[in-house]
C-alpha cells in the first residue's frame, strides 16, 4: 500500500509540474498578446523614427534654397559690374575697384567664401579676320586687386560677338559656394562626410558694349 500510494503521489506530482509549466506558458503568451495590443507610447516611437527624416528634409530644403539664392546673386554681380563699367568714359583704377567692391557686397549676408570678379576690356581688331585682344584687365580675388591678363593678350569671345573694330567689356564672377551644413566657422572648412559637397563652383560671364563711347580706356589699370 505504501509503495502504491507513493507511486500515485509521484504521478500526481508530475502532472502538477506539467500543469504549472502549461500555466507559465499561457501567462507568457497572454503577456505577449497584451504587449502587442498595447498602443501606449506608439506616437513616441513613430516620432523617434520620423524626426531625423523630417530634420534632414528641412536642412536640405533650406540649403538648396540658399544655394539657389547665392547662384542668382553671383549672376547679379556680373550683370551689375558690367553695367556700371560700360557707363564710364574713361575709367581709372580706383573707380573700377570701387565698382568691383560694390559687386562683391551683393553677396551679403553670405560670407563663407569670397567671390572672384574679373573685368576685362577687349578690343576686336579691324582686320578681315578679326582677333580679340585684351586692352586692360583687373581682378578681385580674396579681397585683393591685381592685374589679370596683360594688354595685347589674345582673348576668347563668342563668334557672334567677334565683330570687326568693336569694343567689349567682359565680366566674370565666380564663387566657391560652401553649404552651411558642411561648414565649420572655427575650422573654416567642411567637416565630416558632407565635405564632399564643399566648395560648389558657381560662375557667370557677361559681355557688354560701351554705352557712352566706342571704347573705355583705363590708363592705370
Amino acid at each position: 500500500m505504501t509503495d502504491r500510494r507513493k507511486g500515485v503521489e509521484n504521478g500526481l506530482g508530475g502532472f502538477g509540474i506539467m500543469a504549472m509549466k502549461a500555466l507559465d506558458i499561457r501567462r507568457i503568451f497572454t503577456g505577449l498578446r497584451r504587449l502587442a495590443a498595447d498602443r501606449r507610447g506608439v506616437a513616441a516611437v513613430e516620432f523617434a523614427f520620423i524626426a531625423p527624416v523630417l530634420l534632414s528634409l528641412y536642412f536640405v530644403t533650406m540649403e538648396v534654397a540658399q544655394g539657389i539664392d547665392a547662384n542668382k546673386k553671383v549672376s547679379r554681380v556680373g550683370s551689375m559690374v558690367a553695367d556700371l563699367v560700360t557707363q564710364q568714359h574713361p575709367i581709372n583704377r580706383s573707380e573700377l575697384e570701387a565698382i568691383m567692391k560694390i559687386g562683391e557686397a551683393i553677396l551679403q549676408p553670405y560670407n563663407r567664401s569670397r567671390a572672384d570678379i574679373v573685368v576685362t576690356a577687349i578690343q576686336i581688331t579691324d582686320e578681315n579676320t578679326p582677333r580679340a585682344r585684351v586692352a586692360w584687365s583687373r581682378k578681385l580675388k580674396n579681397g585683393s586687386f591685381n592685374a589679370d591678363a596683360a594688354p595685347g593678350t589674345i582673348a576668347t569671345v563668342p563668334d557672334s560677338l567677334r565683330i570687326r573694330n568693336t569694343f567689349l567689356i567682359r565680366v566674370t564672377s565666380e564663387l566657391s559656394y560652401r553649404p552651411v551644413i558642411t561648414w565649420s566657422a572655427s575650422q573654416q572648412k567642411a567637416v565630416g562626410l558632407l565635405g564632399m559637397f564643399d566648395a560648389l563652383p558657381m560662375s557667370e560671364t557677361y559681355y557688354l558694349r560701351p554705352r557712352m563711347s566706342q571704347t573705355i580706356p583705363c590708363q592705370d589699370c
